[in-house]
């Protein structure tokens, strides 16, 4: 299964263990962070369900959480990303000559 960007929804194909350096191809999004995370939630403490990962204040930036695991499914990014491309992309058509 592909992992995903949370910030454009593009395919890593890189380390499976993304380091604190790793960013996406596409966007230059950091990759191992919270919003990447199989453990981020919104609704938990901390918007994490381990109970053991210290608080994170920007969950889009990298860290060093020893408990990062990558997101599966097709939550990771995708529906937000295309939405994101959508709007984008009706804001460029409203400015072309």
């Amino acid at each position: 299964m592909a992992h995903l960007c949370h910030h454009c929804g593009a395919p890593w194909d890189g380390d499976p263990k993304a380091g604190r350096a790793s960013v996406c191809r596409r966007c230059a999004a950091p990759l191992h962070c919270c919003l990447n995370c199989r453990f981020y939630d919104r609704t938990r403490n901390n918007q994490c369900a381990e109970p053991a990962a210290e608080w994170v204040g920007d969950k889009a930036k990298g860290n060093f959480c020893e408990y990062f695991e990558w997101r599966h499914g097709a939550g990771d990014g995708g529906a937000e990303a295309e939405r994101r491309r959508k709007v984008e992309d009706q804001i460029k058509n409203l400015f072309r000559d």
